[in-house]
């Protein structure tokens, strides 16, 4: 290991000092491994995801040894960019870590819906942040932990951190564990920033030795041994999946009687957010999943007192009869009811929309998306578009033996996608255009984990033009400040007037944005008269969002790309001024909770729910 450290370092320097010396990449460090391989035995070859946690370890173990190696700053720098495992991990500007709550029952019953007995609803075993899950007993505490150390070893840079909990509908769950959940996720990240790895892993250990006596399912084999007879009942259609969930999990098990220790109060968490705002782990996003039906302005007023910044919403369809065959117990009044209050109450909006429904037809599935992304009673900041994929055990089953469901070809697939994609607009993102379900758990559908690369080759093919965010981001590219040019994208939803300020270089990449909420008036005196708490008044602005993409940068450092160049100060400088000509009084933020102290240093002021800067 060392050997291949010193050969990568003298090329560094070489690339450094010597005029036209060839760009040390990821095809040099791949070469300079094969060579070291040579003539080793397959079992004994070196690989790139051990060397920087080799590199982390001699640092911290054997700095005598890590001082002969001579290395500065600048070079540690490039040194730790050419180790770093899947840098697009972090390429969006922030490490994102993905955690599940245990599994508990649903208050729906989609036709399409898995019904793993092991896992939250919606979600299957063999999915990755599911065995993650699984593996430390759903512990939130322990997801975040393993996964921070993951990606350090992977060499990311973990100082700001946005937190994605999945597990089917948050507010399903008793107040006490939602509480006890959000604090657990803040903890672990605090934690990690005051101690060494010995006492990290002395902590971890305790928390697991705890599940262990408790008799929980550790391991994957113990997991399913646990579930195999009533996943087999629930299957068959013998025994519903709540009642299964409810014989698990409910009154008398385990899992409940554990329960009881899986429960908190505001006060702990608000202690949790205040070490927070200083920590060497930050939370700059919070993000839950429900369902349109549950968005309501208490549930809303809960999230934010928990920190959150995001909420998933699963749409699926706006098309009334496609969601009455699916079992969706949603009209889209509802749903458009749900995203006027996300709205108002300035959540960023990020809905689930699937393609190929029972019901569904290509030509339908266009026109539905259309609506989603043109009609001012939606208009999504995010999207997570993907196919419907038969699983087994699903209500779906019955109809794709019947003949009346069947999986869209792959050329039908592709035809609808791109044609969304393109209707897409400059200021929405498709975050995803498949879920990470095994191809074996796929009974019919598309199991091409590739879908989006296709659909982009298809309209490359075609001459088809993407504007979506993700397709326009810079990336782990650098920025090149002076080249950027600031825009404004105007459009109207049924609350409000939004702006989308956004960093483009001369290509169209987009370096850094901010989402601009201007509400008008009356719907905020409406959502005042129906919810007394409702903290935002008339005249009062509010910014959505504000991310700068590129390689994360550490806290007050400068990175490779795009981040700490004073773009996010200048667009909510540019903000603070279209809303105070908009005869704003006030600009209020969704700040989420490491990111507080970075507003207050920009004039803003903590004002309960938000923070405020008077215009």
């Amino acid at each position: 290991m060392e050997d291949i450290l010193l050969d990568i370092l003298e090329e560094l320097r070489r690339e450094r000092d010597v005029p036209d010396a060839p760009a040390v990449d990821g095809k040099a460090v791949a070469r300079i491994i094969r060579k070291r391989n040579e003539g080793r035995a397959s079992g004994d070859h070196f690989a790139k995801k051990h060397l920087f946690p080799y590199y982390q370890q001699v640092k911290r173990d054997d700095p005598a040894r890590w001082r002969s190696w001579d290395i500065d700053e600048a070079l540690e720098a490039r040194l730790v960019r050419l180790l770093r495992v899947k840098p697009r991990r972090t390429a969006s500007g922030v490490a994102t870590i993905t955690v599940l709550t245990k599994p508990w029952p649903c208050a729906s019953n989609c036709l399409y819906c898995p019904n793993d007995l092991r896992m939250p609803k919606s979600y299957l075993a063999d999915e990755p942040a599911c065995q993650r899950a699984e593996r430390v007993f759903f512990d939130p505490y322990l997801q975040v932990a393993a996964r921070l150390r993951t990606l350090e070893q992977m060499g990311h840079i973990t100082d700001k951190v946005e937190l994605i909990v999945l597990g089917g509908t948050w507010s399903d769950y008793p107040e006490g564990y939602r509480i006890w959940f959000a604090s657990e996720l803040f903890r672990a990240l605090n934690e990690a920033g005051e101690c060494d790895e010995e006492q990290r892993r002395a902590r971890m250990e305790a928390r697991r030795a705890r599940y262990r006596e408790a008799g929980i399912p550790e391991t994957r084999e113990e997991a399913a041994a646990f579930a195999v007879d009533a996943q087999r009942q629930v299957n068959a259609s013998a025994l519903r999946y709540n009642d299964a969930m409810a014989y698990l999990y409910g009154p008398g098990s385990t899992w409940e009687r554990l329960a009881a220790e899986q429960t908190t109060d505001l006060a702990e968490l608000e202690r949790q957010h205040a070490a927070n705002e200083r920590a060497a782990h930050r939370v700059v996003g919070l993000v839950v999943e429900t369902r349109p039906d549950a968005v309501t302005p208490e549930a809303l007023a809960e999230l934010r007192r928990l920190g959150c910044t995001k909420v998933q919403i699963g749409v699926q369809s706006l098309d009334e009869r496609t969601l009455s065959l699916n079992a969706r117990c949603l009209s889209p009044a509802r749903i458009a009811e749900a995203f006027a209050l996300l709205r108002l109450f300035g959540f960023k909006i990020h809905a689930h929309f699937m393609a190929n429904l029972l019901g569904a037809t290509p030509a339908a599935d266009k026109r539905d998306y259309r609506r989603l992304v043109a009609d001012p009673a939606f208009l999504p900041d995010e999207v997570k578009l993907y196919p419907c994929a038969l699983v087994d055990g699903t209500g779906l089953m019955a109809h794709y033996r019947d003949g009346s469901w069947r999986p869209y070809t792959e050329e039908e697939l592709l035809d609808v996608l791109v044609e969304d994609a393109a209707a897409t607009p400059p200021y929405t993102r498709i975050s995803r255009m498949i879920r990470d379900i095994s191809s074996h758990d796929i009974v019919a559908g598309n199991k091409k984990v590739n879908l989006r690369q296709l659909v982009e080759r298809r309209a490359e093919e075609a001459g088809v033009r993407f504007e979506e965010i993700r397709t326009r981001e810079i990336g782990t590219d650098g920025a090149d400040v002076g080249a950027l040019a600031l825009s404004v994208v105007a459009y109207e939803t049924a609350v409000a007037s939004e702006r989308f300020l956004q960093w483009t270089a001369p290509d169209g990449r987009i370096a850094a944005f901010l989402r601009l909420s201007l509400p008008f008036p009356s719907c905020v005196d409406d959502l005042r008269e129906r919810f007394a708490d409702f903290p935002i008044g008339p005249g009062e602005a509010m910014i959505r969002e504000v991310h700068v993409y590129g390689a994360v940068a550490g806290l007050h450092r400068t990175s490779a790309g795009a981040q700490h160049l004073g773009l996010g100060k200048r667009l909510i400088e540019a903000a603070s001024s279209i809303a105070r000509e908009d005869g704003c009084e006030a600009l209020n933020v969704i700040s989420a909770v490491g990111t507080r102290e970075y507003y207050r240093g920009l004039g803003f002021q903590d004002k309960g729910m938000y923070q405020q800067k008077t215009l």
